[in-house]
C-alpha cells in the first residue's frame, strides 16, 4: 500500500478536473458516501476530497443531515484526527474536505502483513483513544469506529469520518428500515439493540478494533450481519485468543454495560504507561513506523491549464455510480 502506483490512481473520463476550485491531481478511493480524490490547498498542502454519491446528494434530508454534521465536525481538534477544512453540504454535488493522511488504513495494513505486535496495539489504541476524546469534546459520537476509517501515519493513527458518516447511515436507515446503523463487527450491544448511543459506544468499538489489529480479523467473526450481532449481544468476547498483555485493557473496553466500559483518559494512560520512553518527543516506537513504511511520494498539485484549455472551470463533479 506504500507503492505511490497502488495509493494514487489516475483520473478518469468520468471524474471532474476541479471541485470547488480544487483541482484534482488522483483518486485515492471509494467509500459508502462517494469517491475520494487528492488535491491540494492554495498554498500547497495535499488533502481528501471527498464527493457525495448522487444518490445520498439528491436526498434533502441527507443534505440537512450532512450540512448539520459538518458544522459539527469543524469544531474536532486533536493531534490523531484527519482535520475537516472546507466543506458544501449545498454544493452540486455536496463534498468535504480534510488534511490529507498518507499511510495506510488499519484494514489495509493488517490484510498486507497480517496481525501488529503488542507495542503497535497500545500505540494505536493510546492514540485512537485522545482521537475519540477530541471528538467527544465537539459534542460527536462516531458511531462507526472501525479498522478502515483509523488511518496509520509515520507519527500515529488518524481516526477519519467521524460523525459524517452518520448522514449517510440514516438516510440508509430510512430507506431500509434497518434496526441499527454502523458496521455489524465493530458495534457495541446498545448499538446493535438501537438503544441509547453514548460515548461509551465508541470505547467499545475500539476495544474492537484493537482485537482485531491484534487478531488479524474480527473478534466476534465474520458471517451476516445478523450472525454477528446476536454474538456481539448474546456472546462473551473470546480474550483467551488476543496476547495476553492486552486482554486487562480490552476486557474493561468490551464490558456489556456501557457503564462499566474503561473511560479514554484510563485507556491513555494504561498505554503510556506500558509504552514507557516510547512515547516522547511524539514519536512512535520503531516497530510503529516497521508497520506503516515509507511514505509514498504524493503527486504534485496539478497544473492549471493554459488559458482556452478545454475545463478550466469545472466546479461540480459530474454523475457518478458506486463501484
Amino acid at each position: 500500500m506504500n507503492d505511490a502506483a497502488e495509493v494514487f490512481e489516475p483520473l478518469q473520463v468520468d471524474d471532474p478536473p476541479v471541485v470547488a476550485g480544487y483541482r484534482l491531481a488522483a483518486r485515492l478511493g471509494a467509500g459508502g458516501m462517494g469517491r475520494v480524490y487528492l488535491s491540494h490547498t492554495a498554498g500547497g498542502r495535499p488533502v481528501a476530497i471527498k464527493v457525495v454519491r448522487p444518490e445520498l446528494a439528491d436526498d434533502p434530508d441527507f443534505r440537512r443531515r450532512f450540512g448539520r454534521e459538518i458544522r459539527a465536525a469543524r469544531r474536532v481538534r486533536g493531534a490523531y484526527t484527519a482535520e475537516l477544512i472546507d466543506a458544501d453540504a449545498d454544493g452540486t454535488p455536496p463534498w468535504l474536505a480534510t488534511l490529507y493522511v498518507p499511510g495506510p488504513s488499519l484494514a489495509e495494513a493488517v490484510h498486507r502483513r497480517g496481525p501488529l505486535p503488542v507495542p503497535a496495539v497500545l500505540w494505536l489504541m493510546a492514540g485512537v483513544a485522545e482521537a475519540l476524546q477530541a471528538i467527544h469534546a465537539a459534542g460527536i459520537v462516531h458511531r462507526d469506529l472501525k479498522p478502515s476509517n483509523v488511518l496509520l501515519a509515520a507519527d500515529g493513527p488518524r481516526v477519519i469520518d467521524f460523525g459524517i458518516s452518520l448522514a449517510a447511515d440514516l438516510t440508509a436507515y430510512t430507506a431500509t428500515g434497518a434496526a441499527a446503523i454502523g458496521t455489524p463487527q465493530f458495534m457495541a450491544p446498545e448499538q446493535a439493540l438501537a438503544g441509547e448511543i453514548t460515548p461509551a459506544t465508541d470505547v467499545f468499538a475500539l476495544g474492537q478494533t484493537a482485537a482485531f489489529a491484534a487478531l488479524g480479523e474480527p473478534l466476534y467473526g465474520n458471517g451476516p450481519a445478523a450472525t454477528v450481532l446476536y454474538r456481539i449481544v448474546h456472546s462473551a468476547p473470546e480474550l483467551s485468543r488476543l496476547p495476553e498483555p492486552l486482554r486487562p485493557l480490552l476486557a474493561r473496553c468490551l464490558a456489556t454495560d456501557p457503564t462499566q466500559r474503561a473511560t479514554l483518559t484510563e485507556i491513555v494512560d494504561w498505554c503510556r504507561e506500558r509504552l514507557g520512553t516510547q512515547t516522547e518527543a511524539g514519536a512512535g516506537p520503531a516497530v510503529w513506523r516497521e508497520i506503516t513504511g515509507p511514505e509514498a511520494t504524493i503527486p504534485a498539485p496539478a497544473p492549471v491549464p493554459a488559458p482556452g484549455t478545454a475545463h478550466t472551470q469545472l466546479l461540480s463533479a459530474p454523475p457518478y455510480t458506486q463501484p
